[in-house]
């Protein structure tokens, strides 16, 4: 996230008041949510895993998702 210029306020704000566009239930050790939201005008996606038991969110990636693969609303893949 930092080679991306995204900073931990940015990623806090994302985990804190961001939409749960995609859920990962399966992933492991934790299941794993793609979350969105738009700060400081640019939108930012983050996927974390999350631990039910101690309530602890890890970050797994931050990215500032790409036109090219996303449609205009940042929350849906474009088909290949």
């Amino acid at each position: 996230m930092f080679q991306r210029t995204i900073s931990r306020d940015e990623v806090k704000a994302v985990l804190a008041e961001g939409e749960v566009i995609a859920e990962y239930p399966n992933d492991r050790p934790y299941p794993s949510y793609l979350m969105l939201r738009v700060v400081n005008q640019r939108p930012i996606h983050v996927v974390a895993a999350m631990d039910a038991d101690t309530q602890t969110a890890y970050v797994v990636t931050a990215y500032e998702p790409d036109l090219n693969l996303w449609q205009p609303d940042f929350k849906t893949r474009k088909q290949p």
